[in-house]
């Protein structure tokens, strides 16, 4: 299946506080690497949930696999996956690499339908994902029982894009990829992502600094006084997961036509445009939101 083609045009999200990002555009054919390049607190994370059907935009039209956003939400969700978003999709340090794929799969198998898929098969569909990431398990400390808090910064990019091509996604989109890299691993990094993105998967990244061969869409202007806490608030505990979107997905295109929509989409987005005296209680709420986030 191809790559999701994403197009958008003056693309915003405003909550009580102010705009978290507006007037963004886009066109991203499908297979295409797209790096979203911002400062810290420029929204840069809530338009990359935006654009994966997790969060509500409030202005502007988009489309992504050629679903409308946010009418259709939940089908943008089952058609993205989410790779490594700090505060979303954490792994649990304590667990192998092996218990990762493995409970991955068995959530794959049941909400995406997989109940008949044989032992070989799954197998198989887990070595292709390690393979396209490049993240050889022989390579490691203690093979497939080397658990995530003894992984390199590196390697734990790469398994958690290989968990998140299980799903099949048409978009993967990954969060801070040059966190805490050295230049070199931000080089394989970028590669790694340009490999995805050639087998035909489009790819968003969010990033400080993108690499010249990259789609960029820019969000905020550097030297902005806002925190990454203040924009991960907006948030507010809806951040869409994989489950929900195959559970509640008709509930979800309904709910986008109730009147109560856009002040849920103002909960939504309470973000960004703080002054300093608000700092406090948006640390709060972002703490509320990730943990909230952690939870569904």
């Amino acid at each position: 299946m191809p790559g999701a083609g994403i197009t958008a045009e003056r693309l915003g999200m405003t909550g009580p506080r102010g705009p978290v990002f507006e007037n963004v555009d886009v066109q991203a054919p499908p297979g295409s690497l797209v790096a979203v390049e911002g400062p810290s607190g420029s929204g840069r994370t809530c338009l990359l949930l935006a654009l994966t059907g997790r969060m509500r935009v409030t202005s502007g039209t988009a489309r992504v696999g050629g679903h409308p956003l946010p009418k259709k939400m939940a089908a943008v969700r089952a058609v993205s996956a989410l790779g490594p978003v700090p505060g979303v999709t954490d792994l649990d340090p304590a667990l192998t690499v092996a218990e990762q794929l493995r409970e991955r799969s068995l959530l794959r198998r049941y909400l995406r339908g997989w109940r008949l898929e044989r032992n070989a098969e799954r197998r198989a569909r887990i070595r292709t994902a390690l393979d396209l990431v490049g993240l050889d398990p022989e390579a490691l400390p203690r093979g497939l029982r080397t658990t995530v808090r003894d992984l390199e910064r590196l390697e734990e990019l790469r398994l958690g894009l290989a968990l998140a091509l299980l799903d099949g996604p048409r978009l993967l989109a990954v969060d801070d990829l040059d966190m805490k890299l050295s230049d070199a691993e931000r080089a394989s990094a970028w590669e790694l992502l340009r490999t995805i993105a050639e087998s035909g998967v489009t790819v968003l990244a969010v990033c400080s600094q993108a690499p010249p061969d990259a789609l960029v869409v820019r969000t905020g202007a550097r030297g902005e006084d806002r925190t990454e806490d203040e924009a991960d608030a907006g948030t507010d505990g809806e951040v869409a997961t994989d489950a929900e979107s195959e559970d509640n997905a008709d509930a979800d295109d309904n709910a986008d036509a109730r009147p109560g929509a856009d002040a849920n989409a103002d909960t939504d987005a309470d973000a960004d445009a703080n002054t300093d005296d608000n700092a406090a209680t948006a640390k709060g709420e972002a703490d509320d939101a990730l943990a909230e986030a952690r939870r569904a």
